[in-house]
């Protein structure tokens, strides 16, 4: 009985060890390394942009009349957590090495998934809160009416649609641990994102290889769901369980690079000192 307990103890302590570097480290990691210091570049990068976004796709879509404003705003709100999901997961990893903390972070005895994902975990919500803010205020202007049944489906659609989101960041970002320039390559992805994700143009528009495309790629089932649950035809769990298994690809992958990347570097290390 008595060592059932202790070990029940130890499970315990080393549920919340992981807990707190999860929490704890990916906030302080956030703090440290967010570029945007102050509530003006805040709000002008991350909410102010997506939401001209939205309003350029909308009346751009109007005037060549190609699909609707429900079609614009939404899959574009649904994009916009790529703003801080995607370059927030790439500055998780890249930042680290160009502030030269890097070093420090490898050399961590703990273990490397719940100290990535204590990196990613902050962008999640920040995109999240991005999409949420966009959506309502989109809302709010062009009069799309929005059925208060479909909130807490949106609100779990945008969260899985955030949370894969960062998962790609942060498979970008593990180039960071091999190539100087990631952020490169966190450009042109959000372009692809734009264009393969069906959040801004219709997907039945592009080539079968950009649709095949699309299908790997996060928000574009997310954009889908939602564009449903604002119609109010309720939520597509098909839609939100290839949003999630699309996610949880994109982690495996991140996870796969930055371990491969890590023996890499000590790898090359060890040869540099021989």
């Amino acid at each position: 009985m008595s060592s059932l307990l202790l070990k029940g103890q130890r499970a315990m302590f080393r549920f919340l060890g992981t807990a707190r570097l999860v929490v704890v480290g990916g906030a302080i990691s956030y703090r440290a390394l967010f570029n945007w210091t102050t509530p003006p570049m805040f709000i002008g990068t991350l909410l102010v942009g997506p939401l001209l976004q939205v309003f350029f796709f909308v009346f751009l879509g109007r005037e060549l009349g190609v699909a609707d404003d429900r079609f614009h705003l939404v899959g574009n709100a649904v994009l916009a957590a790529s703003a801080s999901c995607v370059y927030g997961g790439t500055m998780a990893v890249a930042n680290e090495r160009r502030y030269g903390t890097l070093g420090a972070v490898l050399l961590s005895p703990r273990h490397r998934v719940p100290l990535w994902v204590g990196r990613a975990l902050p962008y999640v919500l920040n995109g999240l809160f991005v999409s949420a803010f966009v959506l309502a205020a989109a809302s709010l202007v062009l009069g799309l009416p929005v059925p208060a049944r479909a909130l807490p489906g949106l609100a779990l659609v945008l969260l899985v649609a955030a949370g894969a989101c960062s998962a790609f960041g942060l498979a970008l970002g593990a180039l960071g641990l091999r190539f100087r320039d990631v952020f490169l390559v966190s450009n042109v992805a959000s372009s692809g994102l734009l264009l393969l994700t069906g959040a801004a143009v219709p997907r039945e528009t592009l080539p079968q290889w950009m649709r095949a495309a699309g299908e790997l790629l996060p928000l574009t089932h997310a954009a889908d769901a939602a564009r449903g649950l604002t119609a109010g035809t309720g939520l597509d769990r098909a839609l939100l369980g290839a949003e999630l298994a699309v996610g949880a690809g994109w982690a495996l992958v991140a996870v796969a690079l930055l371990a491969l990347f890590e023996r890499g570097s000590r790898r090359r290390a060890t040869l540099d000192t021989m």
